[in-house]
């Protein structure tokens, strides 16, 4: 499915002064118009309600978002690309590796290998789709200071890819809190309406929302926010045919053991989080350097 433009407004009479509006705010093919509320568009400064009808109006005739055959969602569904994860054990679990226009979240413990995960899919990534890659390019949002790029160095080597063009080939921005983590989504969307992005890496999604809202208090508010960055993220996924992977702590879960499993752990986020992810997958350490991963 090709990308329109949110250029192509103007055809239906839209002013380009709007148009310039509302990519500022992060939005930037047509289908972003119909997918956002439209009380969204409403803050954006300068697009008065009358305008934004107008504008979601031209889109909606613009882009189907209406109900599809089956055969039609089938034909949409062959456009989803699966990206090897690098190991054929896990590749076959996940059937065939993570897709684009979902959600992949790993978590797991510090040290259980989950940014290691995520370095590995930023070459993958950029194989060519007969090998199992996106033949795209990668964003990642790195919200601890893990991004190392001197360790992408040995697995582009391991995968026959030039490491030079492999790191060229990934854009990282350091995330320094909620606010900024969310905003840095509306500079994902800008690379992608103009650069095959492939994959997007978020390491890791929830740090900067357990430091910036803390107790009970804050909870409500905090799950509030989580939610609305969840909605955005599956939104540019689907929009852009994107693969997003993202890593994720734990947090004790004292009720949540057995007499099999003394240190119980759960995932932070919640129910919000659980629901937003495709698919989960759990990591932990086993004896010495190996690891075990299981589809939760």
């Amino acid at each position: 499915e090709e990308l329109q433009m949110i250029d192509k407004l103007s055809s239906f009479g839209i002013n380009a002064g709007d148009i310039k509006k509302a990519k500022e705010a992060g939005f930037y093919t047509v289908k972003s118009i119909v997918m956002i509320p439209k009380k969204v568009l409403y803050a954006v400064k300068g697009l008065s309600e009358a305008k934004v009808d107008k504008m979601v109006d031209a889109a909606s005739k613009m882009v189907n978002c209406g109900f599809i055959t089956g055969m039609e969602a089938l034909e949409r569904r062959k456009q989803i690309i699966k990206i090897t994860v690098g190991s054929k054990a896990v590749d076959e679990i996940l059937g065939g590796g993570i897709e684009t226009q979902s959600i992949t979240e790993v978590f797991g413990e510090y040290r259980s290998g989950k940014t290691q995960l995520s370095h590995t899919l930023a070459v993958t990534t950029q194989l060519e789709l007969d090998k199992g890659g996106g033949f795209g390019k990668v964003a990642v949002i790195d919200t601890e200071g893990a991004f190392r790029p001197e360790n992408i160095i040995p697995i582009a080597q391991r995968f026959g890819l030039d490491p030079d063009k492999v790191l060229s080939n990934i854009v990282t921005a350091r995330a320094y809190n909620t606010d900024h983590q969310i905003e840095l989504l509306n500079h994902v969307a800008a690379l992608c309406s103009t650069e095959p992005f492939r994959l997007l890496i978020i390491d890791s999604l929830t740090a900067l929302f357990r430091s910036d809202f803390s107790g009970r208090g804050e909870l409500s508010e905090r799950q509030q926010k989580l939610n609305k960055m969840m909605s955005r993220i599956k939104k540019l996924a689907d929009e852009y045919n994107v693969a997003v992977f993202v890593t994720n702590q734990v947090m004790a879960d004292p009720g949540g053991g057995s007499v099999f499993v003394q240190d119980a752990k759960k995932p932070i986020g919640g129910h919000i989080l659980a629901h937003a992810s495709s698919v989960r997958m759990s990591l932990r350490k086993g004896k010495g350097e190996t690891r075990i991963l299981k589809i939760i």
